[in-house]
C-alpha cells in the first residue's frame, strides 16, 4: 500500500510540474530576407533564463507558467526586440530580427552588444561577423576568410602571404573545415594564397580551438563550421564585384515567395588573359608557347519551407584550380599541367517533432582531386617521347542525425551520430617513355567512420554552467577496428556581473591524416587513411581562462591558457616525397614505408579583446606559445620545434565608420619568425651519373667520376627567420543610389613595404674573389602591392 501512495504521489507531482511549465519556441528569422539566423540570444530580462537560436535559427525556451512573461531578443548587428506574452500554454512566437542602421546621416547611435562571453560555458571559440570580414583590407582586394582567422589569437599564419592556418601547435590537416556539414580537404586556391571560400555566399564562420563540444570529432586542433546563405525568400537580390585579379557574382532569391529561395554564386580569376600576352612577347622565334593558371568557385543552394515542422536545404560547391604550360617548336614539344579541386553536396532535412525537440538529418558527399601531366616528345626523332601522369583523390559519402532536445531553460542537450565511407586513392601513376612503361592502375582505400555523442549545456546554479560531452568514435579499416572514447568538458564559473572563470578539457582522434615536406599547403600534400600499420592520431586538450564583458565599451575581454598534447603525429622520413619512385625500374614505394610517427607539445597564453559593433570595431590579438615535436626517425630522436613554432604573434584590427559613405580600416600583424634548417658545412663530393659518391677515387675515378657540392646538416629547425611585421590599410566609399548601392575599395598591402623573409638560401659570393664567401641570402616575396576593386548590391 506504501508503494502504491509513493508512486501515486511521485507521478501525480511530475504531472504538476509539466502542468505549471510551458514552453515559448519558434523560428527567429531577418526581416526583409527571412534568412534563418543562428545564435541569436533570447532571455528573460534580469534573470538567469536564457537559450539561442540553433544552425537552423530554432529556439525553444520552458519555463514557468505566468500571466505575462517578457521575453528579449538580440543578435550583434540586430534591432532588439522586446515581446510580452500570456505564458498559460505552450506558446510559438517567430521572430523577424531588424538589420540595425547603425550611422544615420548625422548622428551615430552604437547599439549595445547583447553577446556576452561570460554568460556561455563554451570556451575558445570565436564567431567572426561576415560583414566585419568584408571591411577588412585583403591582399589584391580578396577578401579571404581563412586570412582572417589567421589574425585570431592561438591560430599562427603560415609563410608570407599562404592561407594556412596552425592551430595551437597543430598541423594544417589537424582543422576540422566543413561548409555546410560538408568536409572540404584542400581549402586553397592560387598555392595556398587564397581559401577557397567566396564570402559573398556566407552566412556564418565560427571557429573553435579548444573545449570542443561533443558534437564535432575528426581532428585534433580546430573546427571551422561555414554556413552558406539560404536565399532571399522575398525578392531577388544581387552583389558582386571586380577586381584586380578576379570578379564574382551572387544573386538569391524566392522560387516561391515566403516558401523557397535559391542562391548561386560564382567567382572566377583571370589571371591566365592577363599573363597570355606576356607570355607571348616571350616566345622564342619559332615556338609557340601557351601558358596560365586561373582558379574557379561556383556555390549553390536551394531550400523549401514546407510549413513549421519541416524544411529541406540542397546545397554544393565546385572549386578547382588549373595550371598549364604548352610549348611547342620544330625541334620539340613539352605540355604540363597540375589541377586540383574539390566538390561537395549536401542534402538537409529539419523536422520538428515537437516544440522541444528538433532535429536534422543530412545526406553529405566530398570530393577532392589532385593530379599532374606532363609530356614530352622529341620532335626530331618521333621514338623520344615522354609521359607521366599522376593523380590522388578523396571520395566520401556520409550520412548524420543531429537531436536538439530543449526539455527546459537549465539544459540545453544535442545528441547524434554520423557515417561516413572514405574512399582513398593515395597515388594512381602512368610512366612511360622509350626505357619505361608502367601503368599501375589506383588501388582504392575503403575505410568507414563513424561517431556517436551526446552533449549537454546544463545550467547547474545561476553561477554555473557547464557542458557536459562525449563521443564514441569508431574507425573500421583494412580489417582493423579502432574504437575511442572522447570524454569533453568545460564549464564556467561566474565570478561577477560580466566576470567568469573558465576551464575545459577534450580528448580528439583524427584518423585521416596529411603528408607534407614543404609545410605551405601545396596541392601535392598527400591525404591518406589510418591502416593497419598507420593509427589514429590522438590529442588531449585542457585550458582555463576568464571572459569579462564591457558593456559599457561594448568590448569583451577574453585571457586563456592552454595545454596540448599529441600522439601518432606523423611526418615524411628525411628524403621521402609525394611521389616515390624506387631507381630506373620506376617501382611504387608505399607511402607506409616513408612516414614515420611521433608525438608532440603545445602550451602557451591568449588574450583577445574584442569590439563587434559600433562606430568602431575590431580587435587585439596576442599570442605567446611554445610547441615541440619528437619522432625516433627524425633528428636523431631528439625534440625539435616545428616549422611554424611561434613565440610571440601579435595582431591589430581596427575599423572606423567615418560617415555613411566612408569606411577606413587597417590590421598591423607580427609574428616570431620560422623554425627553419640550414646547413652548417658544405663541401665537393664526387659522384657517378646514378649519383653513388665515392670516398676514396683514384686518379682515374677522378676524371670518369664528376663531383658537386654537397651540404652538411645538423639538428632539425634550429635557425629562426627574421620577425615578420606588416601593415595592411583600406578604404571603402559608399554611395546608395536608386535602385543598388556601389562601393569603392583602395587597399595597400605591406604599407611600409616590409622585406618579410619567404625563404633562404646559401649561396657563394664570389664578386670579391678568392678566397669566396658563404652568404645567407633572404628572399622575399611581396612590396607594398596596391589593390582596388569595384563592388556593387542590388
Amino acid at each position: 500500500m506504501k508503494i502504491k501512495f509513493t508512486l501515486v504521489f511521485f507521478f501525480v507531482t511530475i504531472a504538476t510540474w509539466a502542468q505549471s511549465r510551458h514552453t515559448v519556441s519558434g523560428y527567429i528569422r531577418e526581416k526583409g530576407s527571412q534568412e534563418l539566423l543562428i545564435g541569436v540570444n533570447v532571455y528573460l530580462p534580469n534573470s538567469s533564463v536564457a537559450t539561442t537560436s540553433n544552425t537552423y535559427g530554432f529556439y525553444s525556451l520552458t519555463i514557468p507558467a505566468k500571466d505575462s512573461v517578457t521575453l528579449v531578443f538580440s543578435f550583434v548587428g540586430y534591432e532588439r526586440i522586446v515581446r510580452t506574452i500570456s505564458l498559460q500554454k505552450n506558446h510559438e512566437l517567430n521572430i523577424d530580427l531588424e538589420p540595425s542602421n547603425q550611422l544615420q546621416e548625422v548622428v551615430v547611435s552604437a547599439k549595445r552588444q547583447e553577446e556576452k562571453v561570460s554568460e556561455s560555458a563554451q570556451m575558445s571559440q570565436i564567431d567572426l561577423p561576415v560583414n566585419q570580414i568584408k571591411k577588412i583590407p585583403a591582399f589584391l582586394g580578396e577578401k579571404d576568410v581563412l586570412k582572417v582567422l589567421q589574425l585570431m589569437p592561438g591560430v599562427q599564419k603560415g609563410s608570407e602571404g599562404q592561407a594556412g592556418i596552425y592551430v595551437r601547435g597543430g598541423g594544417a590537416d589537424q582543422n576540422l573545415i566543413i561548409l555546410d556539414d560538408a568536409i572540404v580537404y584542400n581549402a586553397n586556391h592560387l598555392f595556398g594564397f587564397f581559401s577557397t571560400f567566396n564570402g559573398d555566399a556566407l552566412k556564418s564562420v565560427e571557429l573553435t580551438k579548444g573545449g570542443f563540444p561533443a558534437r564535432h570529432g575528426g581532428r585534433l586542433s580546430s573546427v571551422i563550421d561555414l554556413n552558406m546563405k539560404e536565399g532571399n525568400k522575398e525578392k531577388l537580390h544581387g552583389e558582386g564585384g571586380i577586381g584586380l585579379i578576379s570578379s564574382r557574382l551572387t544573386l538569391e532569391g524566392p522560387i516561391k515567395k515566403g516558401k523557397s529561395s535559391f542562391l548561386i554564386s560564382a567567382r572566377r580569376t583571370y589571371l591566365d588573359i592577363i599573363a597570355r600576352p606576356f607570355i607571348k612577347a616571350q616566345s622564342n622565334e619559332g615556338s609557340e608557347d601557351v601558358g596560365g593558371y586561373y582558379f574557379y568557385d561556383l556555390n549553390a543552394k536551394l531550400n523549401y519551407d514546407f510549413g513549421r515542422k519541416d524544411k529541406v536545404y540542397l546545397s554544393g560547391y565546385l572549386g578547382q584550380d588549373r595550371f598549364y604550360a604548352n610549348s611547342k617548336s620544330a625541334l620539340e614539344t613539352n605540355e604540363s599541367n597540375l589541377n586540383w579541386g574539390n566538390i561537395t553536396g549536401t542534402a538537409r532535412w529539419n523536422h520538428l517533432f515537437n516544440e522541444k525537440l528538433f532535429a536534422n538529418t543530412s545526406f553529405i558527399m566530398s570530393r577532392y582531386q589532385f593530379g599532374i601531366g606532363s609530356y614530352y616528345k622529341d620532335n626530331e626523332q618521333d621514338a623520344d617521347d615522354f609521359t607521366l601522369k599522376y593523380s590522388s583523390r578523396i571520395n566520401d559519402i556520409g550520412l548524420k542525425t543531429d537531436f536538439d532536445y530543449f526539455p527546459d531553460h537549465r539544459h540545453s542537450i544535442r545528441m547524434g551520430l554520423a557515417v561516413t565511407r572514405h574512399r582513398f586513392i593515395p597515388s594512381a601513376i602512368v610512366l612511360q617513355s622509350n626505357q619505361t612503361n608502367l601503368d599501375r592502375a589506383a588501388t582504392p582505400i575503403d575505410v568507414m567512420e563513424s561517431g556517436i555523442y551526446a552533449e549537454d549545456t546544463w545550467k547547474v546554479t545561476d553561477r554555473f554552467k557547464m557542458n557536459l560531452g562525449m563521443r564514441l568514435s569508431y574507425f573500421l579499416a583494412q580489417q582493423r577496428h579502432y574504437v575511442r572514447p572522447e570524454p569533453r568538458f568545460s564549464a564556467a564559473l561566474k565570478l561577477a556581473e560580466n566576470l567568469s572563470a573558465k576551464v575545459s578539457y577534450a580528448e580528439m582522434n583524427q584518423f585521416v591524416h596529411l603528408l607534407s615536406n614543404t609545410g605551405i599547403g601545396l596541392p601535392t600534400d598527400l591525404w591518406v587513411p589510418t591502416t593497419r600499420r598507420v593509427e589514429p592520431q590522438n590529442s588531449r586538450q585542457i585550458a582555463a581562462g576568464i571572459a569579462k564583458d564591457l558593456p559599457k565599451q561594448n568590448l569583451t575581454l577574453t585571457v586563456e591558457g592552454y595545454y596540448k598534447a599529441m600522439n601518432k603525429i606523423l611526418a615524411y622520413k628525411e628524403g621521402s616525397t609525394f611521389l616515390n619512385l624506387d631507381g630506373l625500374g620506376a617501382q611504387e614505394v608505399s607511402w607506409e614505408d616513408n612516414v614515420t610517427a611521433g608525438k608532440g607539445w603545445s602550451y602557451g597564453g591568449e588574450v583577445l579583446l574584442q569590439r563587434k559593433v559600433g562606430r568602431f570595431s575590431g580587435w587585439v590579438g596576442y599570442t605567446l606559445s611554445w610547441t615541440q615535436w619528437q619522432f625516433d626517425e627524425l633528428n636523431g630522436g631528439k625534440k625539435f620545434f616545428p616549422r611554424y613554432d611561434r613565440r610571440h604573434d601579435i595582431s591589430v584590427v581596427g575599423i572606423y565608420e567615418l560617415s555613411p559613405r566612408i569606411t577606413i580600416s587597417g590590421t598591423w600583424v607580427y609574428g616570431t619568425g620560422n623554425a627553419l634548417t640550414l646547413p652548417i658545412a658544405s663541401y665537393d663530393a664526387y659522384t657517378d651519373r646514378f649519383n653513388n659518391t665515392r670516398r676514396n677515387p683514384t686518379f682515374i675515378d677522378r676524371i670518369q667520376w664528376s663531383s658537386q657540392r654537397a651540404n652538411e646538416y645538423g639538428e632539425k629547425n634550429t635557425f629562426r627567420a627574421e620577425a615578420f611585421h606588416r601593415l595592411d590599410l583600406g578604404i571603402q566609399f559608399h554611395k546608395k543610389l536608386k535602385r543598388h548601392e556601389r562601393t569603392w575599395e583602395f587597399s595597400l598591402y605591406n604599407a611600409y613595404n616590409r622585406r618579410n623573409p619567404f625563404f633562404y638560401d646559401i649561396t657563394t659570393d664570389t664578386s670579391t674573389g678568392p678566397p669566396y664567401k658563404t652568404v645567407l641570402k633572404k628572399y622575399s616575396l611581396f612590396p607594398i602591392v596596391p589593390a582596388f576593386s569595384y563592388n556593387f548590391k542590388f
